[in-house]
């Protein structure tokens, strides 16, 4: 394993008024000093352009158009044409007056438009400040003034935010480019606003008779103004330059040349994740840099499976919760087959696992396991996936084990975050030691950990435990218009992440708390929520968990989501077959089950007294579904925000439990 990271230095001595840290880790590419960067590439412009050169015709967008009331088969777009509508975007942008340094704000869902626009930004050293398409209008309105941005490329169906009375600094805006057409009705409002308002193809022919010489970028440029969604307070602005991205994509490529599986041009991407965050943006950038394809999900996260069954992709990145429903749905499935066949299933895990855990890799612990029972969940994907990556939180060590047995293909975890420009640290393929970690630092990446005190965590202690600090070849330019936040989390060049790991002994990381997500009850004792809500989350019942306490409380509560196929079943077996899902979560006798599930899932997992659920409020829909914006683009929950919608809800029931108690 000590390829994977080396210790280059020391941990700091013990010092009164000082947090003591622990050894600097690099990946052993970077042992001595950083490797040099693709010499021929300097921004972000030269990725595309250079790819263009190289594979003109090949596929590059693609989409699914509704036809007659269904999806039909994607389309795509080439190198070629994705280029071609660049310039004519871009000489638009300039015959309207924008120059270089001009922020430009892009508001949508994943689609190639987006990508176009992106793109004349980058031709023309002009801004990209992604909106994420999940934001409601007060967080547009306060990124369209704090950015400055006069022009926006926006989705038809997000316009409406844009012309909401919650959204005042619209009246600002000088341009407004939809990624299909707007409706007469809010090109009116878009006039009566004093703001240009073009369709899609209207700006193209705009660009078509105006036709303007590009101004590319240099380095150490700003590529884009990626506002990280926040789980609390207001977003800040990281500002990426195209070193930045550069050193990303250099650095993917040494990591790639380690291994025998190589990515060509016939690999698909499926893009569901947001653009507007760094995972999904560094992933596209990286495929077309290897003249790869990247096809877009439809729009409705609940129907991906089509959508994958269309594409048949060979790679698939999400966030934990994405991972955490195909495991569910795999449990769901077996539970429906006969005890023999779920038999046989359990035991070629176990064989297959075993060989696993003796070194050998995936694709050849068990061809024949593969060929049985585990091509279905293969299949359940597309049929093609080689490689899957998790990333935005920490995936359980169950469902990446899972994964990496029955998915025929790569599983991996990454950290980091926008202002890493996405990694930090990365698993590798095949090396089941990284179970359950981010795997070793990045190419041009160091970290260590400092010590948390108020958290019992010390970096020099057994484990070595504290903050998860970096810095890298490439630093981010820091917080848009707040110098004061940049000198506060960057010390001696050092981001301070607000992340809690753990260094393992072989020199890989693992992401084990957060700063702020840590519970002080009324007894003095801490709670880490969001890793209960990790233990908790794998109970088959549960959809998804909000666990929450209180300082002046001594107890845990929490709001479930329940799993509707699993609540049905339930209710078929206690005579309420009848009774819709909406109505099974307000019974009591649920709540019960559902409390004693979680009961039983604390005792397996071996959890404190005062880490048990004591009690908990059932909620029909999924948080990411709700109008409140109660999770993050990344599904991440703004606790904040939670507190706030369910406080009601939440003092009745700590009420209840304390006359319980009496």
């Amino acid at each position: 394993m000590k390829r994977f990271a080396v210790k280059v230095e020391q941990g700091r001595e013990r010092q009164v008024g000082k947090p003591s840290r622990g050894p600097v880790y690099r990946n052993s590419l970077s042992q001595h000093q950083y490797p040099p960067i693709n010499a021929t590439l300097n921004t972000t412009w030269d990725v595309f352009r250079s790819s263009v050169e190289k594979n003109a015709e090949n596929r590059m967008l693609g989409w699914r158009e509704l036809v007659n009331g269904k999806w039909g088969p994607y389309v795509w777009k080439t190198y070629k044409e994705a280029y071609d509508e660049t310039l004519l975007i871009g000489s638009a942008l300039r015959a309207h007056g924008f120059e270089p340094g001009d922020r430009v704000g892009i508001y949508g869902s994943n689609c190639p438009q987006w990508i176009v626009a992106m793109e004349a930004c980058n031709a023309h050293s002009l801004i990209c400040v992604p909106l994420y398409d999940t934001l409601g209008p007060g967080a547009i309105n306060y990124i369209l003034d704090h950015a400055g941005i006069e022009v926006v490329f926006v989705q038809d169906k997000k316009a409406k935010e844009i012309f909401s009375a919650d959204c005042p600094h619209a009246e600002k805006l000088k341009l407004i480019v939809c990624f299909s057409s707007l409706t007469k009705e809010e090109v009116d409002k878009a006039t009566s606003m004093g703001i240009k308002a073009y369709s899609w193809n209207a700006f193209l022919k705009m660009g078509e008779g105006n036709p303007a010489e590009i101004s590319p970028p240099e380095a150490s440029d700003i590529c884009t103004i990626m506002y990280t969604s926040g789980t609390s307070g207001k977003p800040k602005g990281v500002m990426l330059t195209h070193e930045n991205c550069l050193t990303n994509i250099s650095g993917v490529d040494l990591f790639m040349e380690q291994f025998e599986d190589k990515m060509t041009v016939d690999d698909v991407y499926i893009s569901f994740l947001p653009l507007a965050h760094i995972l999904d943006r560094m992933i596209e950038e990286y495929f077309f840099h290897k003249g790869a394809s990247v096809g877009y999900y439809h729009g409705e996260i609940k129907e991906i499976k089509d959508d994958l069954m269309e594409l048949k992709p060979t790679f698939l990145a999400g966030v934990p919760r994405v991972f955490e429903r195909v495991h569910e749905g795999v449990l769901q499935a077996l539970e429906e087959l006969n005890w023999r066949r779920r038999k046989i299933f359990h035991m070629l895990y176990k064989y297959k696992l075993y060989w696993m855990n003796r070194g050998y890799k995936q694709k050849e612990a068990s061809p024949l396991a593969d060929l049985i029972a585990f091509g279905k969940v293969k299949n359940r994907l597309g049929g093609r996936i080689r490689l899957i990556v998790s990333g935005g939180a920490p995936l359980s060590s169950e469902v990446e084990e899972f994964l990496r047995v029955t998915s025929c293909a790569f599983v991996l975890q990454g950290y980091g975050l926008t202002e890493s420009c996405g990694l930090s640290t990365i698993g590798f393929p095949d090396e089941m030691c990284m179970l359950g970690t981010v795997g070793a630092p990045f190419v041009y990446n160091e970290v260590y950990l400092e010590e948390v005190p108020e958290m019992g965590y010390d970096p020099l202690g057994d484990p070595s435990r504290g903050e998860v600090c970096f810095r890298g070849k490439a630093p981010f330019a820091g917080y848009y218009k707040d110098p004061e936040l940049t000198q506060e989390t960057v010390v001696d060049g050092w981001f301070h992440t607000g992340d809690i790991g753990e260094m393992m002994p072989n020199g890989v990381l693992k992401i084990i708390d957060r700063k702020k997500n840590l519970i002080k009850l009324s007894q003095g004792e801490y709670v880490a929520v969001e890793h209960l809500e990790k233990v908790y989350g794998i109970c088959p019942i549960i959809e998804d968990i909000w666990v929450y306490g209180d300082s002046f409380k001594s107890m845990l509560v929490a709001v479930v989501v329940p799993n509707e196929e699993y609540t049905k079943k339930w209710a078929q077996q206690n005579g309420r077959r009848k009774e819709s899902f909406e109505d099974l979560c307000t019974l009591d006798c649920l709540k019960d089950h559902i409390l004693h599930e979680l009961q039983s899932v604390a005792e397996r997992n071996k959890l404190r007294g005062f880490e048990y659920i004591k009690g908990v409020i059932l909620e029909a829909q999924l948080f990411e579904l709700s109008e409140k914006e109660l999770v993050t683009a990344t599904l991440k929950k703004r606790r904040d925000r939670l507190l706030k919608h369910y406080k009601v809800e939440i003092d009745g029931l700590y009420h209840k439990l304390m006359n319980k108690s009496k």
